[in-house]
């Protein structure tokens, strides 16, 4: 196949720039949210994440050789690929926290939940391509089957903060796909009534004091099971006031104070060292970014690219907003990442490979005629 090199004119640059920028904010706070983390060897998460980095865009140049229509003609395979993934984990998975979400390949420790997210995109995207606008409920059933099957092995590991990415992804590429608004609202409140069995039958019980601990993280009680979390959270971000306490400077970070601080809760370290100016800027890029995304999809040849962005774009957005909002306390702690930000190579990698999508599918909106 021969890359036709006029199409790096169509090449979303700003969009690639953003993101990277991104990545080197994140590698920055990292560096002093390990210092908290590992005092003893303050660079590994740091180098680490450089190689994520590396990596990761490694990878995104690489994918724009190939044209996006391809993955049409490896559904399937991508489909499996996934499920068998997702099932290897709960077989040969490796505990970490209470959850089995890990498989080793080759030594290198491969998290096939935040993969699975970019698989479900594609696949969902090229069925909806094809039934085009959902009309009856048997084609709408189909398009839950597809996105139900990976998201239940998930649910099993236990992950609910990822299943929760997937539904999210779900009702996001419905609405851009133009399914009815009855259709939606029927989901939305199946989901409301099925919430008491969810309780009762599929939450696990650290799930649930999640849940409890998100109405007053403050009192006694939960102190033990994540009130402490939000708590320092809560103290960090509010420390920072306007324009931070100062790079290596913020004390719930560096005294080791706020848990997790290099992956839940690494916006609570750009909050408390940078502040509200800092956090502001993060935000703003990544508000770019989506604006950038957005127009893509609006611009693509097919309804296919079109969706596939739409895919990512939800995916965006939700884990955005409750990530950082379970920094300040406004959504339960799911787990969930920050993308580009919270450390750990396969949310990186699986993130990276999203941008890819984005942007082959800008770079091929439209036939070169010069």
């Amino acid at each position: 196949m021969r890359f036709d090199r006029k199409l790096l004119k169509n090449l979303d640059w700003q969009l690639w720039l953003a993101m990277l920028l991104i990545s080197v904010v994140g590698v920055i706070v990292l560096r002093s949210a390990s210092a908290g983390v590992m005092p003893r060897n303050p660079l590994y998460y740091t180098k680490r994440q450089i190689l994520w980095v590396i990596m990761g865009n490694v990878m995104i140049a690489a994918s724009l050789y190939f044209d996006y229509r391809l993955l049409t003609k490896l559904i399937k395979p991508l489909y499996l690929l996934n499920l068998t993934l997702l099932a290897a984990v709960l077989v040969f998975g490796q505990e970490r926290g209470g959850a089995q979400r890990w498989v080793s390949i080759a030594g290198f420790p491969l998290q096939p939940s935040e993969f699975a997210k970019i698989f479900i995109i594609i696949v969902l995207a090229y069925y909806l391509e094809k039934h085009e606008q959902i009309r009856n409920w048997p084609d709408l059933v189909k398009a839950g089957i597809v996105v139900a099957v990976p998201m239940l092995l998930i649910l099993i590991q236990p992950d609910l903060g990822t299943a929760l990415v997937f539904v999210a992804i779900f009702m996001g590429m419905l609405y851009a796909a133009g399914t009815e608004l009855k259709y939606l609202a029927s989901l939305i409140g199946m989901g409301i009534l099925a919430s008491p069995l969810m309780w009762k039958f599929i939450l696990k019980d650290y799930q649930k004091m999640r849940l409890l601990v998100f109405l007053d993280p403050e009192a006694p009680q939960y102190r033990a099971f994540g009130g402490y979390h939000v708590t320092q959270s809560l103290i960090a971000v509010g420390s920072g006031r306007l324009f931070g306490r100062g790079y290596m400077q913020g004390t719930q970070n560096i005294r080791n104070f706020l848990p997790a601080q290099h992956t839940d809760f690494i916006f609570s370290v750009l909050a408390e060292e940078f502040g509200f100016v800092g956090a502001l800027l993060v935000i703003g890029l990544f508000v770019f970014m989506l604006q950038r995304m957005l127009s893509i999809a609006l611009d693509a040849k097919d309804v296919f690219g079109s969706l596939m962005v739409v895919g990512v774009i939800a995916l965006t957005l939700f884990q955005l907003f409750i990530n950082i909002g379970m920094t300040v306390s406004v959504m339960p702690v799911t787990g969930i990442p920050l993308p580009l930000l919270t450390s750990g190579g396969s949310s990186y990698l699986s993130y990276c490979l999203a941008i890819a999508l984005v942007l082959n599918v800008g770079m091929r909106r439209q036939k070169i005629l010069f």
